[in-house]
């Protein structure tokens, strides 16, 4: 390991805003924090918008300053990427902003139900391979933890430079009949892009150079708890399609 990555990991430790449960904390127990983010960490009744995946944190700190009346955290598993969010907002002193290094498969352990008013998904890993659909950010069986914790109001937003991803949670949404506010393939030729969603990342500014189009999907759960996985046709196509491009 780099000692650039040892010295940020130290560093993460030091910052107010950072938290890493031990796995002993997550694992079949739950957490210290759970059901109480508003009382012992932010200090406030505001609502919790989670950043999943947040890799360097610019989402968490960029949404966090444009809404001062909320309380961000981002999650990621990558610490050392973490870190330069996390020193973001020590530096600037955001009270609003958190950091959480844990797997998102262990965010039940993290949050109580309706304990979460919104949840921001930017360029996943959109897991391309149909064996690996299960693992997909916005598949059925990572909805049925966002539903333990997300209010029935509350909102998931994905925003993705992945066609295929977009399309996947379009199938989802479809499948299990969610309410779909926005579904746009292409926020900036279409001029959709609004002041939060033209908030560029670093993945989003180099596929943005290659010409790729950048979607947003935004939905509810609602009341809906149960979400069995299925087989979705488009991924199908795909590997269809990688078949025949490995034979030429």
């Amino acid at each position: 390991m780099g000692k650039d990555k040892l010295k940020r990991f130290a560093e993460n430790k030091s910052f107010a805003c950072f938290v890493e449960p031990e796995f002993e904390q997550m694992f079949r127990t739950e957490h210290p924090l759970k059901g109480r983010w508003h009382s012992d960490f932010f200090h406030n009744d505001n609502p919790i918008v989670l950043e999943l995946g947040c890799g360097k944190g610019e989402y968490t700190v960029a949404l966090a300053e444009r809404n001062a009346d909320k309380n961000f955290i981002g999650v990621d598993i990558k610490g050392a990427r973490m870190w330069r969010g996390a020193k973001t907002a020590t530096e600037n002193a955001m009270t609003n902003v958190g950091f959480l290094r844990a797997r998102i498969e262990f965010i039940t352990s993290l949050f109580a139900p309706g304990e979460v008013s919104e949840i921001w998904i930017t360029f996943p890993d959109p897991q391309l391979k149909s064996r690996r659909a299960k693992k997909r950010l916005t598949s059925p069986i990572f909805l049925e933890y966002y539903a333990q914790l997300l209010s029935t109001d509350g909102w998931i937003n994905l925003k993705t430079d992945s066609q295929h991803l977009y399309n996947y949670t379009q199938a989802v949404i479809s499948h299990f009949d969610l309410k779909c506010e926005v579904a746009n393939n292409d926020i900036y030729g279409s001029g959709y892009a609004d002041e939060v969603l033209s908030v560029k990342t670093a993945y989003e500014t180099v596929y943005l150079q290659r010409g790729l189009p950048i979607t947003y999907t935004r939905f509810s759960l609602g009341d809906c708890k149960s979400f069995p996985m299925f087989d979705w046709e488009g991924d199908d196509v795909l590997e269809k399609d990688s078949e025949e491009a490995r034979k030429h």
